[in-house]
């Protein structure tokens, strides 16, 4: 199935990374994980910039390497982060 992406709204998108946000929490409380140990574990040395990504604030999000190392971090598979959720 083929998905033109090129009309995606902004809320669209923005709901996209809060789905993810929303996930990399999840699994991180349920691993009993904090946020500086998680960051610290995938390189993320400012705990101020990974609290921002989990919680969606000022534009910032995860990128694509965050998230492989996250899902590693956590032991789950990565495709459980890009779920979203309604």
């Amino acid at each position: 199935m083929e998905v033109d992406f090129s009309n995606s709204s902004k809320e669209e998108i923005s709901f996209f990374y809060q789905a993810i946000s929303n996930n990399v929490k999840k699994y991180r409380l349920e691993k009993g994980l904090s946020q500086e140990t998680l960051a610290l574990d995938i390189g993320i040395k400012s705990i101020a910039f990974y609290s921002n990504c989990e919680n969606n604030r000022y534009g910032k999000h995860f990128n694509l390497e965050h998230l492989y190392k996250i899902s590693k971090s956590l032991n789950i598979d990565l495709s459980l982060l890009l779920e979203k959720s309604i």
